[in-house]
């Protein structure tokens, strides 16, 4: 402001001398004063030109019309470095949300081309996003299938595809348009939904199955009966047969029911505590029963032993593995059954196992990792002739991840087959050490 006042005090001064002097004098002055102020502008000039070479210096100072122009650009600058600040937020913020999401994330120009990727996309797809940005992305993910369908227009229903650097996994993909010419692909790992979709499939099938055969003997005897006189004994076999036929559909729609109310629940309840010691006692009769003599038991059962959950799933658990090492171990074999809590560090509770072997037939190790598998049966035949419904240890499977517990098998063909359920410490009430008894 000082100098912006000097300024005006000085062409006062000029301007009085100039009208003294004369016209000639003026005349030549006035030139000089004309030549000072086009100096002065291009000075202005020189300085506006260094400050846009360079906006982030400050905004030079002017006198006049040249500090209106400087105050001007000041302020356009400062709009401009707000907006350029809101844009970069608004980049980051979206990249942070799409990183987060767990599906894949593509950002595609209009002519497919990768502008940007997740992590999760990468992953899915084998993008690397310093090295792929800008390139067709039809050219790194290359299926017929899926540049069919970018090319068709029409992206209302998802792609499902395999990719062939893991054709195990099934993806997800969709296209959707945003903007004047953008697009973005979504990528979804869908392969437990498949898997689970199959398994639905299979189980619904082999409950048809299992269903069928029975209800087609029972038709085949009744038929036979009601069109068919027969001696008293040959009847009395028949209905013997039918029976049997009834009890295997009887226990088959029990372990549906069992398994059913298994996936309906959740996990089961900790403040319920289970003694096993009686437990136990009634499983040892119930193995012994379904044995009827044909088999030698060896019960070694540590006493004082409560967990925390459902006595009937529990219960339900122990007695499909004692059934299924009886079912599968020939007349003569021996059936051990353990219940123990390996020693823990002092002054916490240990975990408990509940082991049953048999010199059965044994397990052929592929077959290992499928046997929780609803109505899966390494020897079908031989399944069906035992009174197995199949879903005995999907049954255990179930009751035991209900309580926290997991299922390990081992096995040797020829030789027999240990498994154990091991229940967690959280899940264990109490240990009473005490010697091991036989019931």
């Amino acid at each position: 402001m000082q100098s912006h006042f000097k300024f005006l005090l000085i062409a006062s001064f000029v301007a009085a001398l100039v009208a003294s002097l004369g016209p000639a004098v003026g005349f030549g002055f006035g030139f000089a004063l004309a030549f000072a102020a086009w100096m002065y502008g291009a000075q202005r000039l020189a300085r506006l030109e260094r400050w846009l070479d360079d906006p982030e210096q400050p905004v030079p100072h002017g006198i006049g019309m040249w500090d209106d122009v400087f105050a001007l650009l000041y302020r356009q600058r400062r709009a401009h470095q707000r907006q350029l600040h809101q844009v970069t937020n608004a980049l980051l913020s979206f990249r942070r949300a799409a990183q987060a999401l767990p599906e894949g994330v593509v950002t595609l120009t209009h002519d497919n081309h990768i502008a940007w990727c997740n992590a999760n996309a990468a992953s899915m797809l084998g993008l690397k996003l310093h090295t792929d940005t800008g390139a067709a992305i039809t050219n790194l993910v290359r299926s017929p299938e899926f540049a069919h369908y970018l090319d068709q227009g029409d992206w209302s229903r998802p792609l499902s595809l395999r990719v062939m650097r893991d054709t195990a996994r099934l993806y997800s993909i969709q296209l959707v348009e945003y903007g004047e010419s953008q697009r973005l692909l979504l990528a979804r790992d869908i392969t437990q939904m498949d898997r689970l979709e199959t398994m639905r499939r299979d189980f619904v099938a082999n409950v048809s199955h299992e269903l069928k055969t029975p209800l087609t003997v029972l038709a085949g005897f009744l038929e036979t009966l009601i069109e068919h006189e027969m001696p008293p004994e040959q009847q009395r076999h028949f209905l013997n047969l039918m029976n049997d036929q009834a009890t295997r559909m009887r226990h088959l729609v029990g372990d549906l029911l069992t398994l059913s109310a298994l996936d309906a629940g959740t996990d089961a309840p900790r403040d319920a505590s289970v003694e096993l010691d009686p437990l136990l006692d009634k499983l040892a009769q119930m193995a012994r029963s379904l044995s009827g003599g044909r088999h030698e038991f060896d019960f070694a059962l540590e006493p004082g032993i409560s967990l925390l959950g459902v006595e009937g799933e529990i219960a339900s658990a122990f007695e499909n593995l004692i059934s299924n090492a009886i079912r599968y171990t020939p007349d003569g074999g021996t059936v051990r059954v353990r219940l123990f809590a390996p020693p823990a560090p002092e002054g916490q509770l240990p975990e408990v196992r509940f082991a049953v072997s048999d010199t059965g037939i044994g397990i052929a190790p592929q077959h290992i990792p499928r046997l929780t598998e609803r109505f899966y049966r390494v020897d079908r035949g031989r399944s069906r002739e035992t009174g197995g419904t199949g879903l005995g240890l999907a049954i255990v499977k179930h009751a035991l991840s209900r309580h926290e517990a997991q299922l390990n098998i081992t096995s040797e063909v020829g030789v027999g087959t240990t498994m154990t359920a091991v229940f967690p410490p959280q899940r264990v009430a109490r240990v009473r050490r005490e010697p091991a008894r036989v019931a």
